[in-house]
């Protein structure tokens, strides 16, 4: 497609810039720039929303971003003081304000509206100010401070665009309307709240509000003691910030459900892959992979797409459901090219963490999920993944608590059932059977496909000395994987120490496992 405008081509196919029928040598990341801007002419487009979409979320310093939009303006003959065709809108962004035209290579103007520019930025996220229900300004520094922690939570997650302080604090105590906001904004999503103090306690109310429709998608009360200000500040923004990412996801993933199969992007296709990956069944980790292909072939650099293909990849192999000596080296070229393309990127540290644990890297394997969690502390996958990996290394009492700890930061996360039953493995370790019987079952109970709920119920309700247990649980195992025995469960165990490898096969045996 050719953009034309003023006296110049701007060719997204080949990536060439024409004045007058010249060429124009512009570099490659002023060359991204400039598309963008002249694809999204219809609205101001914000520093935020470059940095994501040019950048790939990378920090990127003022001066940087500066240089390049008057390369980018130089490039099509304008300047800072003329901004005849790219123009600065004050505390908002960047706007192309020339007039365009489009046209084919063959020079003919398309005759439909052009498919969406191919799409693997994030959503945009803004989290107003607090309202500090005590009409008391001294009070202000609290509610400012719960809305300013969830802005720099939030931005650990490489999933959202989110909106800077500076930008949504200028809407505090203004009645600007919701939709006035998010064009002004550029976003999405809106988070909004209020803090309310009595006495000795304090309630503090949180929401989640999609832009567009006025919906909203969540909201939650929170009434604690007063008695440790900072903690309850970093209690609540823990609990809203876990609660945002999976409620965005399925939002995000009902959207893309709604489209044509052909006119789905990149960002849609990975929306689509989550809403199966979390169904943890055979069928729909199948789909999640087969959506998360197609992504990474309309866009290979997309970090988030090789990143949870690794790691669906990786689910996959661990429940029996593929031949891990065919999946496991997928996965790992996946997981490395997604550390490639953005290193901040958890849930490629994720994967890569997943791959060394298989591989019997136990080491390598811990220290990948401590970055992943140091990126982002409330990534509650990989604190669930990590409660797996510490019992494997003799840390069991860590490993339950991880898992736990995942179930307290996500109470409806979709794979509330998987920590479970992390957290029962953790405890068959110790040795404290019972527990793990619970703990299992609870997790079979929410996913009754759930073929590593089985195992663990299976291995505790045989050590608990519970045959009848142990019996029908096996049988539930095989019926959700028919290819379990003994030599396959010696060969995927993921365990260093020669005798917790023995304990867990001599559970099998009790139960009945050939």
């Amino acid at each position: 497609m050719q953009f034309v405008f003023d006296n110049h081509v701007l060719d997204a196919d080949r990536r060439e810039l024409h004045r007058d029928c010249t060429a124009v040598a512009v570099e490659p990341q002023v060359f991204d720039l400039l598309l963008h801007l002249v694809q999204n002419r219809d609205r101001v487009v914000s520093k935020d929303d470059l940095i994501a979409s040019v950048w790939r979320g990378r920090i990127v310093s003022d001066s940087t971003l500066a240089s390049r939009i008057n390369a980018a303006r130089r490039a099509i003959g304008d300047n800072g003081d003329a901004q005849r065709l790219i123009r600065t809108v004050a505390r908002r962004g960047i706007r192309f304000v020339g007039s365009v035209d489009m046209r084919d290579e063959a020079g003919a103007a398309p005759a439909v509206s052009p498919a969406p520019a191919l799409r693997a930025e994030r959503p945009a996220i803004a989290v107003l100010p607090f309202v500090n229900g005590n009409d008391e300004p001294e009070q202000d520094y609290f509610a400012d401070g719960i809305s300013e922690d969830i802005i720099t939570e939030l931005s650990r997650l490489r999933w959202f665009l989110v909106i800077a302080r500076n930008s949504s604090f200028a809407y505090k105590g203004k009645p600007v309307p919701t939709r006035q906001m998010g064009e002004e904004l550029g976003i999405g999503y809106l988070v909004e709240g209020s803090v309310r103090k009595n006495g000795g306690r304090v309630r503090i109310t949180a929401q989640l509000s999609e832009v567009a429709t006025g919906k909203q998608l969540w909201a939650e009360r929170y009434d604690r003691l007063l008695s440790d200000v900072f903690a309850i500040q970093d209690e609540i923004t823990e609990a809203v910030v876990a609660a945002i990412e999976p409620q965005v996801w399925a939002n995000e993933s009902f959207h893309a459900q709604r489209k044509a199969p052909e006119s789905l992007d990149a960002w849609d296709l990975v929306m689509r892959a989550l809403s199966h990956y979390w169904r943890v069944t055979r069928e729909d980790n199948h789909l999640a992979r087969q959506f998360l292909e197609r992504a990474i072939a309309l866009s290979p650099d997309y970090a988030q797409a090789l990143a949870v293909f690794a790691v669906s990849t990786m689910f996959g192999a661990h429940m029996g459901w593929q031949d891990a000596a065919v999946a496991v080296p997928v996965a790992e070229r996946a997981a490395l090219d997604a550390v490639r393309a953005d290193i901040d990127d958890p849930w490629a540290h994720l994967a890569l963490a997943t791959i060394h644990l298989h591989r019997g890297r136990f080491e390598e394997s811990l220290a990948e999920f401590e970055w992943a969690l140091r990126l982002n502390p409330n990534f509650s996958l990989a604190l669930g993944y990590y409660g797996l990996v510490l019992p494997s290394v003799g840390r069991w009492r860590e490993g339950a608590d991880a898992a736990r700890r995942a179930l307290r930061l996500s109470p409806r996360d979709p794979f509330s059932a998987i920590f479970s039953g992390v957290a029962a493995y953790a405890e068959f370790v110790g040795r404290n059977y019972e527990e793990a019987v619970r703990l299992a079952r609870e997790g079979v109970r929410q996913r009754p496909e759930f073929v590593g709920g089985y195992r663990i119920l299976t291995a505790a309700a045989a050590m608990a000395g519970d045959a009848d247990l142990a019996r029908s649980a096996l049988q539930e195992l095989r019926r959700t994987q028919p290819n379990i025995s003994l030599a396959w469960v010696e060969s995927q165990m993921l365990v260093r120490e020669p005798a917790e490898r023995a304990h867990y096969l001599e559970a099998f045996r009790r139960a009945g496992l050939k």
